[in-house]
């Protein structure tokens, strides 16, 4: 039997065994422990997530009806970060994987303490009308978070920076022509019957929801896309459907539209005209509209604004006008009459958006079980 031949090494702090003659061609590598190898895995793993999720795609799931619906609770959504380009962060010390607050509520997961300034890599296309696009609640007025750690929303792009936009009995109209409609979107109507009760498994199949037992005239109050409007107008126990919109002028003290003041007494089905900001837009001042642009002037952008009567200061400086340094975007859910949205907090400026939701991977209802809740026909289902 042949023998191997034996050697001495001596062992050096950064890993590797060198023999005692001095050759380190020789030397051989410690193998790691298992717990080391785990611990390295894990970093990599968190590091290559978390690159991934902030550079090129995340995922969201829909937790609220404002876009049915052309999205649904329990829709499980990618969104991509490279359409619009990726948003380097602002607030870079933070838990992975965490949003802004800790799971089991143990606190913040990030730390304000250092802020980057917002800047953008290049992306493939710019936020266009129509997209539907997830954004950074720009209303944040209580909690005050940093811009990429306040609440996630996802809307509908319905006005570019520059627009004029208004709303005309729920039909929303950009520089004086009426917009695309959301094909799946969905408005209240009032329906009307003969007293006899929709059955609850047809309500199902069309995919309404809340349609509980009529009122003593026989009416109900449904959210409606057009194709379920042209079917529920067919029923034979229907007698009548009517848009349930409000009229022009009326003001909801309860839940006011956006900016909320005397001079604006706009709601959600009669709202506007009103011009969206564009970077490089100089727009005239006055106290008619100074309530439209304060929040951008002094909170997006960061101004020290001061209203003293009819005279308007920024930075000490009385103006009649102002050169915005952001684009900004009108947003709005596809469910009109369920949706808290531009009309209720205003624009959106370009530093909140995150990224264009590109399609379906995963949904299912909370009605049914095990398989029956899965909507099979809405995986891997682009979002248009």
């Amino acid at each position: 039997m042949s023998l191997l031949p034996f050697r001495i090494f001596n062992h050096r702090k950064d890993g590797y065994a060198v023999p005692v003659d001095g050759n380190p061609q020789t030397a051989v590598r410690k193998k790691k422990s298992a717990g080391r190898e785990w611990f390295d895995a894990i970093i990599f793993a968190v590091i290559a997530a978390t690159l991934i999720r902030t550079l090129f795609i995340e995922a969201y799931t829909i937790p609220t009806a404002s876009m049915e619906r052309s999205l649904l609770v329990g829709d499980y959504l990618f969104v991509s970060k490279i359409n619009y380009g990726p948003r380097t962060p602002i607030t870079p010390i933070a838990f992975p994987f965490a949003h802004h607050t800790m799971p089991l509520g143990l606190g913040k997961a990030y730390w304000d303490g250092v802020q980057l300034p917002y800047f953008r890599l290049p992306g493939l296309q710019s936020v266009k009308k129509n997209d539907v696009v997830v954004f950074n609640w720009p209303a944040d007025t209580v909690d005050h978070r940093p811009v990429d750690k306040k609440e996630n929303y996802i809307k509908r792009c319905q006005g570019a920076p520059g627009d004029t936009l208004s709303i005309v009995s729920a039909q929303v109209f950009i520089n004086g022509k009426a917009a695309e409609n959301p094909p799946q979107g969905q408005s209240t109507y009032i329906v009307k019957t003969d007293g006899t009760e929709f059955n609850p498994k047809t309500m199902l199949e069309l995919g309404i929801v809340g349609a509980e037992s009529p009122s003593a005239d026989g009416t109900y109050v449904l959210f409606l896309t057009p194709e379920n409007l042209a079917k529920i107008s067919h029923f034979s126990s229907v007698k009548s459907v009517t848009p349930r919109n409000e009229g022009k002028g009326e003001f909801d003290a309860l839940q006011p539209t956006f900016p909320g003041d005397s001079y604006h007494k706009w709601n959600a089905d009669f709202y506007g005209p009103i011009i969206i900001p564009k970077r490089g837009m100089v727009m005239k001042l006055d106290s008619g509209n100074i309530a439209i642009y304060a929040r951008a002037i002094k909170e997006y952008e960061k101004n020290k604004l001061e209203i003293k009567g009819n005279d308007i200061f920024i930075n000490g400086i009385k103006t009649n006008s102002y050169t915005f340094k952001l684009d900004y975007y009108w947003m709005m859910g596809d469910n009109r009459h369920d949706s808290l949205d531009s009309r209720y907090w205003g624009f959106v400026p370009e530093d909140h958006i995150v990224g264009k939701a590109l399609f379906v991977w995963w949904s299912f209802a909370k009605e049914g079980s095990g398989f029956n809740s899965i909507r099979w026909n809405r995986i891997f289902r682009g979002i248009n």
